[in-house]
């Protein structure tokens, strides 16, 4: 094993237990399981071309980062929201030698990380760019890919409810709802059927019942009553 590990093996080993792979769910895309640094958060990472792309931080341990080193490393680490930050970013940038991206409002919550941070929108590569999509935090950002018909992970911003379909849920935690409704609007006013056929949600994946995906992501988008859930309270 490369010395290179090191630094962040260290401070991983400990109280540490065997972790599942990271599965595929589309050509190119895997799918990390849930970390419980992150609250149950689900991580993805894309291979492309242009530079691999982590999507929040996936459980810190040796099995993860040879992962990410044996499939050509990571030339980005975009982190979702703020519960989308692991415990040991610093150490994996470190490693990893990825530049970190947030949105500007949330970059505060990694001082000693040398991060990138954008306002509304940024290109990671011509397939790929974040847009911010505030409400369940200040800087609350979605990724958008353009492969496979347009795939959208979307943090904590959207989730599956218990039928699989894209829901926003309100939380005694959630930044400002009406704002985060008004999100859902833009992307809907944004996409289309043509243009956003897959969520990639950074929870609740358990209930996608394996497929890994939202299925019919627009048509779900659409299909949200927005006036009503205005009225929503609180969840927990």
């Amino acid at each position: 094993m490369s010395s290179s590990y090191y630094p962040l093996l260290e401070m991983s080993q400990e109280g540490s237990r065997p972790t599942k792979p990271p599965r595929v769910i589309l050509e190119s895309l895997f799918a990390f399981p849930p970390n419980r640094e992150t609250l149950g958060g689900s991580a993805y990472f894309i291979v492309e071309k242009a530079g691999n792309i982590l999507i929040d931080c996936p459980a810190s341990d040796e099995e993860n980062l040879r992962f990410l080193q044996e499939k050509g490393g990571v030339r980005w680490l975009f982190v979702t929201h703020r519960g989308g930050i692991g415990k040991k970013v610093k150490q994996m940038q470190a490693v990893l030698g990825c530049e970190v991206l947030i949105q500007e409002q949330e970059a505060y919550l990694l001082p000693e990380v040398d991060v990138t941070s954008f306002e509304r929108e940024f290109s990671l590569s011509p397939n790929c760019y974040a847009i911010w999509t505030p409400g369940h935090s200040p800087g609350s950002s979605c990724l958008y890919w353009s492969y496979y018909g347009g795939v959208l992970f979307s943090g904590r911003h959207l989730l599956p409810d218990r039928e699989g379909k894209p829901v926003p849920l309100r939380t005694a935690k959630t930044f400002h709802w009406y704002r985060q409704l008004r999100s859902i609007e833009a992307l809907r006013d944004r996409y289309s059927h043509e243009t956003l056929h897959y969520i990639c949600p950074g929870a609740n994946t358990g209930f996608l019942r394996g497929k890994g995906v939202i299925e019919q992501a627009y048509q779900g988008l659409l299909e949200l009553d927005l006036e009503t859930l205005k009225q929503t309270q609180s969840l927990f």
